[in-house]
Formats: structure tokens, C-alpha cells, sequence
């Protein structure tokens, strides 16, 4: 089978892929339990003449952008991001999350956000942060950090920090509370611009088998 034949998918190690596993797994699409292995990176459903990939989160708008993956499961986040020339059809409605800014809760009890003018901020997304603060007319010097974002006012690299929750656990475990929400984001769909036209007919299929399983999963957890 060659490429051309095949319809590529990238599905995001981490926080994402349980349920993007389930969403497949439940299409009849069983060569992505491949996937529990997280060493795994690659499977193929022959008679589907679909490929899987398992990338990092990060990486997935990329790989879309560029046709390396004809389509691919990414947070919103990232979409904001990078904002990166993909077509996104569906919410999957999973994975909800909030993009906020955090401060140690000692700096809040007398902080007041109305008054900031310079910050210094520690973050995985500093596009997305400049753009917030900007828009405030806050000036904010970015560190961009890849991991243990919480850590940073603990050892004084930045005052606050913009960074991803799902139940704020992680935040109040390491003595950060939330000041102000940026953005909400779930998993998306996203799609190659290219292969919408290339693939048409694959591709639009697949889009709807896809709503109509996600739609499935949402009303069971309902």
C-alpha cells in the first residue's frame, strides 16, 4: 500500500490520548491499542487504509500543517498558540481545560491584577500569553519553559505563571491560585488543507464517523 492510499492520522501522547484511543477504538479500529505500549509510535489498519501516529501534543499542528499527517486529534491550546493554516471541523469535546494565570496565593492576598504594568511570566505558551497581556497593555516579559511550569515562583524565575488546568489540583499542591482565565480548550479535529481536497471523500467520511462516535462517547458521559 502506498502513501498516497493511505489516510495518515496523529493522535497526542499525554493528557489526550485515553480518550482519543477510546473514540477509535470504539469505530472498530483496534490497531491503536498498539498505543498502551507508549514506546509505540506508528500502526496501520490495512483494510481501513488508515495509518496512526503518536506525536507530542506540540508537534501535531505541524505535522497537519505540512501533509505529514493528513489529520490529526490536538488541543485547542496548541491551535491557539501556534495558530498554525489547518482546517478544524470538529470539537471533540473531551479533554476540557482552562489556559490561566497563576500566582503563588501569599502574592494574592495582596495583589491586585488591575493594577499590573510589568510582569514576568513563566509559560509553555508564550504566544498565547504575549498576545493576552498585550492586549491589556500589560508589559510582560515571557519565559518559556517545556515542563514544571508551577516551579518557577517557587525559586523566583517569574512572579506568575500561564499555564493549563483541568481540576486546579496541581496549582493549590504547589501554592499557586488562579487570577485570571485567558482560554477554554478542548480536543479538536484538525485537517491537512490539502488532503480535504486531494482525499475528499476519505477524508469527509472518516470527519463524520468521527462526530457521530465522539457525539456517542459525550452522551454517555452525560
Amino acid at each position: 500500500m502506498t502513501d498516497k492510499e493511505l489516510v495518515a492520522v496523529a493522535l497526542p501522547k499525554g493528557r489526550l490520548l485515553h480518550d482519543s484511543l477510546q473514540l477509535f477504538e470504539g469505530m472498530g479500529i483496534v490497531c491503536v491499542r498498539e498505543f498502551s505500549d507508549s514506546r509505540r509510535l506508528v500502526c496501520e489498519d490495512q483494510d481501513r487504509r488508515l495509518r496512526f501516529l503518536t506525536l507530542r501534543a506540540s508537534d501535531i499542528p505541524t505535522y497537519v500543517e505540512h501533509g505529514a499527517a493528513d489529520m490529526g486529534i490536538v488541543g485547542k491550546d496548541q491551535l491557539l498558540e501556534q495558530q498554525r493554516d489547518v482546517y478544524e471541523p470538529l470539537d471533540l469535546g473531551f479533554g476540557a481545560c482552562r489556559l490561566v494565570v497563576a500566582e503563588p496565593a501569599e502574592l494574592r492576598e495582596r495583589d491586585d491584577p488591575h493594577s499590573w504594568s510589568h510582569l514576568r511570566v513563566a509559560t509553555k505558551y508564550p504566544n498565547l500569553a504575549e498576545r493576552f497581556f498585550s492586549r491589556k497593555g500589560i508589559q510582560a516579559e515571557i519565559i518559556k519553559l517545556t515542563g514544571s511550569i508551577e516551579l518557577a515562583p517557587l525559586v523566583g524565575l517569574a512572579e506568575r505563571i500561564v499555564d493549563l488546568v483541568a481540576t486546579g489540583e496541581t496549582l493549590k499542591k504547589n501554592g499557586l491560585v488562579e487570577v485570571e482565565e485567558i482560554a477554554t480548550a478542548t480536543a479538536r479535529l484538525i485537517v491537512n488543507r490539502a488532503s480535504l481536497k486531494t482525499k475528499y471523500l476519505r477524508i469527509q467520511g472518516l470527519i463524520e464517523q468521527i462526530r457521530k462516535q465522539a457525539e456517542r462517547l459525550e452522551g454517555a458521559r452525560a
